[in-house]
């Protein structure tokens, strides 16, 4: 008698295995259970739906899903596109810069013919001296019409020359630099290759053409005078050009006319006028513009009255209304006349100051 599993008559011949079920072997884990894509419902599902008694799954999505399938493209369009621009980048790489050209400068003291005229009225020496039609203050340093260049932008030449123009102002009429308060505003606006000799200038001053404070800005000596009205008188000229592929040059040609008196003296006390002329040379390469920075390579003072007996390389030490030069200079120098002086001491025309 056959066992309980088997058959009455036995195993038929020809069962694999000795009569065992050949697909005893296949385990049905959960794994393929899930992946299935027949399904059966519960009773529950039937008895409720009328349904089937088997439902089709949706087959389960092998690989990448269709969102990261969006990532991984935008991606590769990120990457391509910040390749593509890095080969074609618009912007020229500075290129290395050398050391910075330092600043020529040169101050010439201009010694008055007689006495140094004056009077309580500020506003009548103006009007009776050649600054009478001057502009105040950075009125006096108007901006010309710009044009482009064969290798400079509109804009890049508006920099160069707004870049002077700041310079200007904050070097020779800003009251705090005048009374010698105040020189980093206008160190900032100088090309870093310039800071040393700017810095060396004013912790060791010396007539060598290269470290006379007077040469970087315009500053009276504190115990001699003082501004007796802030507005300073200007007039002059810039005027901006290439001087080759890389390089912006602006030239500034301007005379300024100050009032002063005595330091510490009352307001009734008599003023008398200062004039000083000064040209300026800048340049700038292409980082300079981007940064706001000038390079300062030439500065030509004439400024009087001054006595060529004093030292003006740290300090003007002007000469005031009623005072004399000890020494006199060549022939009369007249800072509002066009030219270029070539001593390094000179007199002050008489047709150079007011008349009163």
């Amino acid at each position: 008698m056959g066992g309980p599993g088997n058959p009455p008559e036995g195993t038929p011949e020809g069962v694999p295995g000795g009569g065992e079920d050949e697909y005893r072997s296949v385990v049905f884990d959960e794994s393929f259970v899930r992946a299935a894509r027949l399904q059966e419902f519960s009773a529950q599902e039937r008895i409720a739906d009328h349904a089937p008694a088997v439902r089709r799954r949706t087959p389960v999505r092998r690989g990448l899903s269709r969102q990261a399938l969006v990532l991984v493209l935008l991606i590769a369009v990120a990457f391509g596109t910040a390749i593509y621009m890095g080969v074609r980048n618009p912007y020229q790489t500075p290129a290395a810069r050398g050391p910075g050209e330092p600043l020529r400068m040169t101050v010439i003291p201009l010694a008055p013919e007689g006495e140094v005229p004056g009077t309580a009225d500020p506003a009548s020496l103006y009007a009776h001296s050649p600054a009478a039609q001057f502009k105040s203050g950075a009125e006096g340093v108007p901006l010309p019409a710009s044009r482009r260049t064969a290798h400079f932008s509109d804009s890049q030449v508006v920099t160069a020359l707004t870049t002077a123009k700041d310079y200007i102002v904050r070097s020779a009429l800003d009251p705090e630099v005048l009374t010698g308060r105040e020189v980093r505003s206008v160190r900032v606006l100088l090309d870093p290759d310039q800071l040393e000799q700017f810095d060396q200038s004013f912790a060791r001053p010396t007539a060598d053409g290269h470290h006379a404070p007077t040469g970087w800005l315009v500053r009276f000596d504190p115990s001699r005078a003082e501004l007796a009205e802030r507005e300073v008188r200007v007039q002059g000229t810039l005027q901006a050009a290439e001087a080759d592929s890389s390089t912006l040059e602006v030239t500034a040609d301007h005379t300024f006319v100050y009032a002063l008196r005595p330091a510490g003296a009352a307001a009734k006390d008599e003023v008398s006028l200062f004039t000083l002329r000064r040209e300026l040379q800048f340049r700038f390469d292409r980082e300079d513009l981007r940064l706001h920075q000038a390079r300062l390579v030439v500065s030509y003072v004439q400024a009087g009255p001054l006595s060529c007996a004093e030292d003006s390389t740290n300090h003007l030490r002007p000469l005031l209304a009623g005072q004399t030069a000890k020494e006199g200079g060549p022939a009369g120098t007249d800072p509002y006349a066009t030219g270029s002086a070539t001593a390094l001491c000179g007199s002050l025309a008489r047709s150079a100051q007011p008349k009163v």
